[in-house]
């Protein structure tokens, strides 16, 4: 059966995310593994537990040693980024009008959605460690400080605009894990290069279930949907990690040196923002969505024309040549 718009008042998300439950129950199982059939860290790492432990651990250092220093410093950034999990799970189950029955489609997705993100985090981090190259006490510090001072996206508790959020975050994960995994190989640590390649494509199967729940969306409340995307492409899409800090530095000052070693690399650029903006209005098919009311109409009118703009912007960015010393790195 075909979906058709449905009669909901204007600002009203309760009837469209009743609507998406059963979609979400459903499509589970297209977006997420089952726990038994995924890898583990403990597939890529050394084995403590065998003979040649310390041999593979002296292997990993060796590699490891040959990655550049902006490479390294986004590595830590993106880890960080990844540890910061118990923000994004609180965030997602703050989200106003889906049903917080454990049971229900919502938090059946958010937890397991969770458990699949907590092993990004944790196979990165033990690979920083065995590396020998990072001062793990400050990296720390970061990723407290992170989860601590947690973060402001502009989307409230909007489920609209939160699944419009985290289709454009997960879409860029992948993007920057997919460089890292590339350039970590041209540095000769494949090892690396396996680790980010695997993450890349979880965070890719994570953005095809987002992207689902807004399809699903635009069907029965175009409208609504469209000003919700309009109003977080005009806030502009900031990092989960924006925050991100070093021991006494202020606030956010991290975010931006990870930014600018991430544009030098060109692991996750002003032109990678545009190509999603453009990867949602394709797969979205925001140009034929029909139903809106004249504000819809003005927000899609608006959203065709914004890639072009920022293209324009993106020329004019100049990115510091210079490398920044973290205190991450020895």
């Amino acid at each position: 059966m075909q979906e058709q718009p449905l009669n909901i008042p204007e600002g009203s998300r309760k009837e469209v995310m009743t609507y998406l439950e059963p979609f979400m129950l459903n499509e589970m199982a297209d977006y997420l593994k089952p726990v038994e059939d995924m890898w583990q860290p403990a597939d890529f790492l050394p084995d403590s537990s065998r003979d040649t432990f310390f041999e593979e651990v002296r292997d990993l250092q060796e590699s490891a040693k040959e990655l550049p220093y902006d490479l390294v410093a986004v590595l830590i950034g993106d880890t960080v980024t990844e540890e910061a999990l118990p923000t994004y799970e609180s965030w997602l189950t703050m989200v106003e009008d889906v049903d917080k029955n454990e049971q229900g489609g919502w938090m059946r997705w958010v937890r397991a959605w969770t458990a699949e993100e907590n092993r990004h985090g944790d196979l990165l981090n033990k690979y920083l460690y065995l590396s020998g190259r990072i001062d793990m006490r400050q990296f720390e510090i970061s990723l407290q400080y992170l989860i601590k001072d947690g973060f402001d996206i502009g989307t409230g508790a909007d489920p609209y605009r939160n699944f419009i959020y985290t289709s454009f975050q997960e879409l860029a994960t992948n993007v920057s894990h997919r460089r890292v995994a590339g350039l970590s190989k041209k540095s000769g640590d494949k090892l690396l290069a396996k680790m980010c390649g695997v993450i890349a494509a979880d965070e890719a199967r994570h953005a095809k279930a987002y992207m689902s729940f807004i399809s699903h969306a635009l069907v029965v409340d175009p409208s609504e949907v469209m000003l919700a995307f309009e109003d977080m492409m005009k806030k502009k899409i900031v990092m989960p990690a924006h925050f991100l800090r070093e021991s006494g530095e202020p606030q956010g000052d991290a975010f931006a040196h990870f930014s600018d070693a991430a544009q030098r690399l060109g692991v996750y650029t002003a032109v990678d923002y545009v190509d999603i903006l453009k990867e949602l209005i394709a797969e979205w098919k925001i140009d034929q969505v029909g139903g809106l009311n004249e504000k819809g109409e003005k927000a899609r009118d608006y959203l065709m024309k914004l890639p072009d703009r920022l293209l324009r912007l993106a020329d004019r960015i100049k990115i510091p040549e210079k490398e920044y010393n973290f205190k991450w790195i020895y």
